[in-house]
């Protein structure tokens, strides 16, 4: 299998699991237990939070563990939107658009803020936000779809400056491109482990010391007493390592991504009525969203599954909808072509042979039509 779609999610490194096996087995014990066993799986998590602290460049008492970014993206909109309102863009992940819409349901005031054409935020959005003045903008650092990333140190600045909470969803950037906490200058980011070689079921809000988290887990006190329930130990000891490795690694692997992404756009420009989607923003370096006139997208994408290739249509936590993409939708592009749309994410042990296999069938199948 040539895998392919590393956003949504990633194989998991062996040295990340090496880490968790001792916390699976051995070290069993509840981190809130005063005995040994219970003292090792606390310091297993400690260290854990120190080595995701170092990746981000925040203090480890600014991390609160959670299931994933999921949990972590709705934390930080229940915290701070229903104080007076929110704004979050059009691209947003739906596990910010999702509680968004229902925070608007019950009453809250929702701004959407609107891209251009190569999905970027534009500063008439910004302005625009400012004078409605929401208590929380929402504004995603990396698109999960088409990889375009924002400029949130510059909205953050000017947001912040008129007295706006911004929070961040970093979960795709993470471990692609560096991320620091204070220099993006936001009040919360949410981060995911599975998308960084560790293992599902285990993701972080990190959060400015100013802001006064709202726990939406009660019973229990756990994180600080932020997020009620017992920590997913080895979850948290492998997104630890796998934290540390791309601390270590991330230039190396920033190139390597880059190189095969070039590669692939090289090859795919010799393909008649392909677009490549916010082709002109500046984008993660793994992440290609194209399309062919005339071609579903979904069709493509399991016609490239029998030639065991592994794409995906766009969002996987919206796998199975026939809709267009939103996210295109957004960017203006017409739900046609919408439609035809396949991402391909690149994984740092993806390699040069692997691109001109996947160029190999994938013109094959579009001459075929």
């Amino acid at each position: 299998m040539i895998y392919l779609d590393h956003n949504a999610t990633t194989p998991i490194d062996d040295r990340v699991l090496e880490a968790m096996l001792p916390f699976l087995k051995t070290f069993y014990g509840n981190p809130s237990s005063l005995y040994r066993l219970g003292r090792a799986a606390k310091s297993a998590v400690d260290a854990a939070r120190e080595q995701l602290a170092a990746l981000i460049g925040v203090q480890p008492g600014q991390i609160i563990f959670t299931s994933g970014g999921t949990e972590a993206n709705n934390l930080a909109l229940a915290t701070l939107a229903p104080q007076a309102g929110l704004a979050v863009s059009s691209i947003e992940h739906p596990s910010v658009i999702e509680p968004a819409l229902y925070l608007q349901s019950l009453g809250h005031q929702l701004t959407l803020l609107k891209v251009d054409a190569n999905g970027r935020i534009t500063q008439n959005a910004i302005d625009e936000v400012i004078r409605l003045k929401p208590g929380l903008v929402s504004i995603m650092l990396a698109n999960n779809e088409n990889g375009a990333v924002q400029n949130i140190a510059r909205y953050a600045d000017q947001l912040t400056a008129q007295g706006i909470k911004v929070h961040t969803d970093a979960v795709q950037a993470l471990g692609k491109i560096p991320v620091d906490f204070n220099r993006l200058g936001v009040d919360l980011m949410s981060l995911s482990s599975h998308k960084i070689y560790g293992p599902k079921g285990c993701g972080a809000l990190v959060c400015d010391k100013s802001v006064a988290i709202k726990p939406v887990l009660l019973g229990g006190g756990q994180e600080q007493g932020l997020r009620a329930g017992t920590e997913n130990v080895a979850a948290i000891v492998g997104f630890g390592k796998a934290a540390e490795l791309a601390k270590t690694e991330l230039a190396e692997r920033q190139a390597h991504l880059l190189k095969l992404k070039n590669l692939l756009e090289h090859g795919l420009s010799a393909i008649p009525g392909l677009t490549v989607f916010a082709e002109q923003a500046e984008r993660l370096p793994n992440t290609v969203q194209m399309g062919v006139h005339g071609v579903d997208g979904e069709m493509l994408l399991m016609q490239l599954d029998q030639k065991g290739i592994a794409v995906s249509s766009g969002s996987a936590c919206a796998s199975g909808m026939r809709e267009p993409s939103p996210v295109l939708v957004a960017m203006g592009v017409e739900a046609a072509e919408a439609k035809s749309a396949i991402r391909i994410s690149l994984g740092k042990a993806n390699t040069e042979a692997e691109i001109f296999e996947f160029i190999k069938q994938l013109k094959s199948l579009v001459e075929k039509g």
